[in-house]
């Protein structure tokens, strides 16, 4: 492998640009701002590569689906997604969010982390093997989604209807960190996630203040509602929430024990005085890992802009993210959210599913695993941190569930990488080496 590091290392300044190309393409999901566009660089790149590409149409946006041909019996398939989040809010950032800016040894900008330096890095490390010994040691399949950031509603139908391009040994997902100039993390699985919509409508339209003191306000409204899902100690107090969650096993807690959660950095990065309940130590990351959520993610209703307007608001929505554990149902936590807000009074407050996905985990002991381990070390020189599973989700289930596919997760990106906030980034180094860490999962994987 020492060859192909070489290549890689002479040629940093071809795969950062091949990054900062992808990075200079808008591709926001969300509200199709260049997608189009981003669907074709990627089509493109594909092909000069040598691969055999498909472009698979779906309701949203396409599935590119691409093969190429190695040397040995098995295959490997890598995911990731090609669209970004939205740059909101604009003002914080501290480059153009579409520039691929490389400032003090990072790569700023919307993508580089989530999820282009993933995908690019792996296109990187393809690309040096074949140039280094002229083939791969194994087949490679690459599926690329666009519309992760919006749920990936379609991975579904991808999975029902094309089951023979999901045929492959082993799957890589689309990223993962690296503790700064330490070892890189290996991620087995993923929580779950549930997300929705509260509405809440009480007249036609917003009126004058003045009113208040007789007509309902929906603001208010809609946080009453809110605060019956939740008690100051963090505890969800909806009725049966806890009952299908599975307790971490004894490997679990084992885990937790070799990963460097850095309190102290954290929180001072972050400008936090504390953890809820100011739990630490394995107390801190067992509940970070192993327990379900029920955050607010935003709240709207009424007049928010500058200056002053005295009115009594009609309409007001939040946004619910519920992540699940292990046994845990997307539809069942809708269900039971439901029969809460209609046992509390609030039977008026609507609930609009905007997405699901349940949970994941590989096996800790596979063929793909212990490549990711060998790999890992070589490179990162650290034996890697293990994660039994993501406190994120993604949609591994749609792929993986019920069959015997293995599946790992690592990338380029660190802790700080603000990954969905303004001035995302990742170290020049750590794309660096994540470019040879492909590599030398594919030389360890392919002689398994």
């Amino acid at each position: 492998m020492e060859k192909v590091y070489n290549y890689i290392e002479l040629h940093q300044k071809k795969y950062l640009e091949l990054l900062q190309r992808f990075l200079r393409q808008p591709s926001v999901s969300t509200t199709g701002l260049g997608m189009k566009e981003m669907v074709i660089l990627l089509k493109e790149t594909l092909v000069e590569m040598g691969f055999s590409i498909e472009e698979i149409a779906t309701k949203g946006y396409p599935i590119i689906y691409g093969e190429l041909a190695g040397e040995g019996r098995h295959t490997l398939t890598f995911y990731n997604h090609y669209d970004v989040q939205p740059i909101d809010p604009i003002e914080e950032w501290e480059v153009d969010p579409f520039s691929g800016t490389i400032k003090d040894g990072k790569i700023i900008s919307r993508g580089a982390a989530d999820n282009k330096g993933q995908l690019i890095s792996r296109l990187c490390a393809i690309d040096a093997y074949l140039k280094t010994y002229g083939s791969l040691p194994l087949n490679i399949k690459v599926i690329y989604e666009g519309e992760e950031e919006v749920g990936s509603p379609h991975l579904s139908y991808f999975r029902k209807n094309y089951p023979d391009k999901l045929e492959t040994d082993g799957i890589v997902w689309e990223g993962g960190e690296r503790e700064t100039k330490g070892p890189a993390h290996i991620t087995l699985g993923v929580k779950g996630l549930t997300y929705v919509e509260l509405r809440v409508r009480t007249a036609n339209i917003d009126a004058h203040s003045c009113n208040a003191p007789i007509w309902p306000n929906a603001v208010w409204r809609l946080i009453w509602a809110l605060n019956t899902l939740k008690n100051e100690k963090d505890e969800i107090l909806i009725d049966g929430f806890y009952d299908e969650v599975v307790p971490p096993s004894e490997q679990d807690i084992e885990y937790l024990k070799n990963i460097p959660y850095n309190e102290n950095e954290i929180l001072s990065q972050m400008g936090m005085k504390g953890f809820i309940n100011e739990v630490t130590g394995e107390e801190l990351l067992k509940k970070y890992l192993y327990t379900p959520t029920c955050n607010i993610c935003g709240i709207k209703g009424g007049y928010i802009e500058e200056g002053i307007k005295t009115v009594l608001p009609s309409y007001a929505t939040a946004k619910l993210d519920f992540r699940l554990v292990p046994n845990m149902e997307c539809k069942k936590i809708v269900k039971l959210l439901r029969k809460h807000l209609d046992k509390h009074g609030f039977s008026d407050v609507e609930i609009i599913t905007m997405s699901g996905q349940p949970t994941f985990r590989s096996d800790y002991n596979n063929p793909l695993v212990n490549a990711a381990i060998s790999a890992s070390t070589e490179v990162y020189k650290f034996p890697p941190v293990i994660y039994p599973t993501d406190s994120g989700t993604m949609g591994v289930y749609q792929f993986c569930h019920g069959t015997e596919i293995p599946c790992v997760m690592y990338g380029v990106s660190n802790r700080f990488s603000q990954i969905h906030a303004p001035n995302e980034n990742i170290f020049v180094e750590d794309y660096i080496l994540g470019i040879k860490m492909t590599a030398a999962l594919m030389d360890k994987f392919s002689s398994h």
